[in-house]
């Protein structure tokens, strides 16, 4: 049996049908998800599309949605962990639970976009540092994608 104090991380799926999870992690994580119309959309689209399960001691507490863009890439289209569970280390079981499952499925690109580093934000500095620990490079920001206000950088890792 192991520590119980150290908590049990595991990760389930693909998917689909969660779409009342990324509500619940979108309304936990307001500095992050703060667009009414982007959380329905991606509640609809954890509804939808493949997504990973996250536990913590056996209780949902993150969820990753894989948005395929090609035969060849496929988009981290959303990736949230309740704020009491964040230190753990599940968003990064998460990811890697990902990169697995779309090794087996023949995807050789894995693409997110998150806030650009034109933008000063210091929770953003932290998630584009958690994609490079990941193994994620900046591609390009841009600012056609959200408008300048909110620059979009791609990063993308060779699986």
């Amino acid at each position: 049996m192991g520590d119980p104090r150290v908590p049990k991380l595991t990760v389930a799926g693909p998917q689909s049908g969660r779409g009342a999870l990324c509500a619940a992690l979108t309304a936990d994580l307001p500095d992050f998800f703060g667009v009414a119309e982007s959380n329905v959309a991606y509640a609809r689209a954890a509804d939808e599309l493949p997504c990973l399960v996250g536990s913590v001691d056996d209780r949902a507490a993150g969820l990753a949605i894989l948005r395929p863009t090609s035969d060849a890439a496929t988009e981290l289209h959303f990736i949230g962990v309740l704020r009491a569970c964040q230190g753990m280390g599940l968003g990064g079981a998460l990811v890697r639970a990902a990169e697995a499952h779309l090794r087996a499925c023949g995807v050789r690109w894995f693409h997110v976009k998150t806030l650009g580093p034109s933008r000063p934000d210091e929770g953003y500095a932290r998630t584009r540092a958690f994609y490079r620990a990941m193994g994620f490079d900046p591609l390009e920001e841009l600012t056609q994608v959200w408008g300048p206000e909110n620059p979009c950088l791609v990063m993308a890792k060779r699986l």
